[in-house]
Parts: C-alpha cells; sequence; structure tokens
C-alpha cells in the first residue's frame, strides 16, 4: 500500500511541474499580443530578451510576473489535489521547484531589482502554498 501512495505523490508532482509549466509558458507566449512589447525589444533569444529588458516598462512585466504565479499556483493545485498524502509538502516542493527556474532566470536576464524581488517573493512559495490551500489540502 505505501508503494501505491508513494507512486501516486509522484505522479502528483510530475502532474504539477507538467501542468505548471505549460500554464507558465502558455501566459508568457500570449503576454505580447496582450501588451505589446516596446519600440525595439526582440525577445527572439535569451541574449536579445536580456538586452531588450532595459527597454519594458513596469506593464510589460505584468505577464511575466502572472505566468509565473499562475502557473506555480495550478501546479501546487494539482500536486496537492492528486497526492495520496504529504499533499502541503508536495505543493510545497512545487514552489521550490518553480522558485529554483525563477532565481535561474533572475541570473541569467537580470531585470530590475523591483520585479525580481516581488517575483521571487511572491510568485513561488506562496501561490503553490495557495494552490495547495484551494485545493483543499491542508495538511502538512
Amino acid at each position: 500500500m505505501a508503494m501505491n501512495s508513494l507512486g501516486r505523490n509522484i505522479l502528483a508532482v510530475i502532474a504539477g511541474v507538467v501542468i505548471g509549466s505549460f500554464v507558465n509558458i502558455l501566459l508568457v507566449n500570449l503576454g505580447p499580443s496582450v501588451i505589446p512589447l516596446p519600440e525595439g525589444a526582440d525577445i527572439s533569444t535569451m541574449e536579445k530578451l536580456r538586452d531588450s529588458m532595459k527597454l519594458f516598462t513596469p506593464v510589460n512585466f505584468i505577464f511575466p510576473f502572472l505566468a509565473h504565479a499562475l502557473g506555480t499556483l495550478v501546479g501546487g493545485f494539482i500536486a496537492a489535489k492528486f497526492a495520496a498524502t504529504h499533499h502541503m509538502k508536495l505543493a510545497l516542493g512545487i514552489g521550490v521547484f518553480f522558485l529554483l527556474g525563477g532565481i535561474a532566470a533572475v541570473n541569467m536576464l537580470g531585470g530590475p531589482l523591483w520585479f525580481n524581488a516581488a517575483d521571487i517573493l511572491l510568485a513561488y512559495i506562496p501561490m503553490s502554498l495557495l494552490g495547495a490551500t484551494l485545493a483543499g489540502r491542508k495538511r502538512i
């Protein structure tokens, strides 16, 4: 029976990462069609995106933040909802996974301090825990 719970927990975490990543990518790709990029901005490669960030205004950071926050929220929700045990811990694991990705992105891309701080502090751990809470799984 324990192996069944372990297997279900592993699948819940994998599903949380995959579906959360899908939400993230969807929103990142949708962003420029909803909020146009500044004149001269090119996001076709990581290097060009890094160089173009100096042209971005605060409004251009709305969709990246939403992508990170909602991707993590959905990932945490999925992991907590479908896990057999340790619902909150597994959701928190999703938050840590995406937080590490966010830290890596900050190191690769830079960006304004205000955005990086808001993103790191608000988009990952709090959203994964909120996802678990919304899933109705409060046990730690």
